[in-house]
């Protein structure tokens, strides 16, 4: 559907962000389509393929208050005259009623699931909306405005898609025949607010003592790898983790869908991975991406997640002098990182599952869980260090382990890199020591 088409046929689909009367219904689709009349559907289809949307909308508003001041028979009050002028800009230049979520900064994800069926994510809670889509086919108009400027589509043919809009916003779609109750829609939202480790220790996530050795850990080159569950917090924790690396330091970031916030870091290349267009081709993998960051003189790689063959590239990126490079994928646990890890590799090269360990435990220094509790609340979890076993394979150790049931935080072991950092010299013993009295501990120091 083009825009245009997007356009005529938002005048004929009430937005029901709330429940209305019927005399607000039959108004506000009134004066839209008198609007569009006047203004002309060209010349709002410009504008709502526009970059800037709240330029159109500025653009677009006196024209809407002039057909409501027109209708001397209309009495309204000057909060239903600004909710209508709204909500008409909503349909025909934004997301319906889905635009006022994504403008509200305290919604963190948008899910539609079929007409009867939408709920939004504040403060880690779901929360439910009922009647705001008409029918299926809004939602359709909705998805392709939000595709098509993309140059994407979504048929029977490619029932799904996934695209970052230039917000920054990822969003995932799937229509019938595969989403078997009407189309689906999500999006997930990323908030600059967090973007640093100082943050998440005011917000509860963790204490101070394990941010500083998080940062240590960061400022010392070790491999890290983010992991948790959906929602967990990965990617705002793998944010915060960045903002430790040296401001001198090039860092090469590579992520299926753009994520990643370096606002504070002059020397940052931003790789994102391409679909195939409409033609079949274009496609770029993040396995590409991968192979050819190292061409690119990076002194840290940043996969955003991992989760095909282009793990192993990864792994031996960090093999070949890229040390402190960072990454994230799905996982529950340490352990299930390395398995993870083991079955994604194989995708890419065809090794016993032992050697593949050997290659993770040499790759790979530690790894941190990130955590989601029922009530919403994130947490930075365990931190385990990886080094080969003696036997051969990969070896797991916890140094920092989490109590979910009371939220607490205990040193179990003090990371080896901690002394070896004393030792080199990039670390004070000094502040190592003050570093100390804060944690925590069931350990002994790893050095005198």
């Amino acid at each position: 559907m083009s825009v245009l088409e997007r356009v005529r046929h938002a005048e004929s689909i009430p937005s029901a962000s709330s429940p209305m009367p019927l005399r607000y219904a039959e108004l506000k689709r009134s004066v839209k389509q008198e609007m569009l009349e006047r203004v002309g559907y060209d010349e709002v289809s410009r504008m709502a393929a526009a970059v800037s949307s709240e330029r159109s909308r500025e653009e677009l508003r006196p024209a809407i208050e002039a057909v409501l001041n027109a209708r001397e028979t209309v009495s309204l009050t000057a909060q239903e005259q600004t909710r209508i002028v709204r909500e008409i800009l909503d349909d025909v230049v934004g997301l319906g009623p889905l635009q006022e979520l994504l403008d509200d900064d305290s919604v963190s994800e948008i899910m539609v699931n079929g007409c009867d069926a939408i709920f939004f994510e504040r403060a880690g809670k779901l929360y439910p909306m009922r009647d705001v889509f008409a029918d299926d086919e809004q939602i359709r108009v909705i998805i392709d405005r939000i595709i098509s400027p993309l140059g994407r589509r979504i048929d029977e043919r490619s029932p799904i898609v996934n695209a970052r809009l230039p917000s920054g916003y990822r969003v995932n779609a799937v229509i019938p025949p595969i989403a078997i109750d009407g189309p689906v829609l999500t999006i997930r939202k990323f908030s600059d607010r967090i973007t640093s480790l100082g943050e998440l220790v005011e917000l509860g996530s963790l204490p101070s003592w394990y941010a500083q050795l998080l940062s240590c850990a960061v400022s010392l080159r070790q491999d890290l790898a983010v992991a948790g569950g959906t929602g967990s917090g990965k990617t705002t924790l793998l944010n915060a983790l960045s903002c430790e690396i040296d401001l001198g330091e090039r860092i090469v970031t590579i992520e299926d869908s753009a994520e990643l916030k370096f606002a504070r870091h002059p020397h940052v290349v931003r790789l994102e991975a391409r679909t195939e267009s409409i033609e079949g081709k274009g496609e770029v993998s993040i396995r590409q991406l991968v192979a050819n960051a190292l061409r690119m003189r990076p002194d840290r790689i940043v996969v955003g997640e991992v989760r095909g063959e282009e793990c192993i590239d990864m792994l031996q990126a960090m093999n070949t002098g890229h040390d402190g490079s960072l990454t994230t994928l799905h996982a529950g646990t340490a352990r299930e990182v390395i398995v993870r890890l083991t079955l994604l590799s194989r995708y890419g090269i065809d090794l016993p599952g032992d050697l593949i360990e050997e290659q993770i435990a040499m790759a790979l220094d530690g790894i941190v869980m990130s955590q989601r509790m029922p009530d919403g609340r994130r947490f930075v979890s365990s931190f385990t260090g990886v080094t080969r076993a003696p036997e051969g394979g990969v070896r797991l150790e916890e140094y920092v382990s989490f109590d979910p049931a009371t939220t607490t935080w205990l040193l179990l072991r003090e990371p080896p890199f901690i002394a070896e950092g004393v030792r080199s010299g990039a670390i004070a013993r000094e502040e190592v020591e003050r570093w100390r009295s804060l944690c925590p501990r069931e350990a002994e120091p790893s050095y005198a």
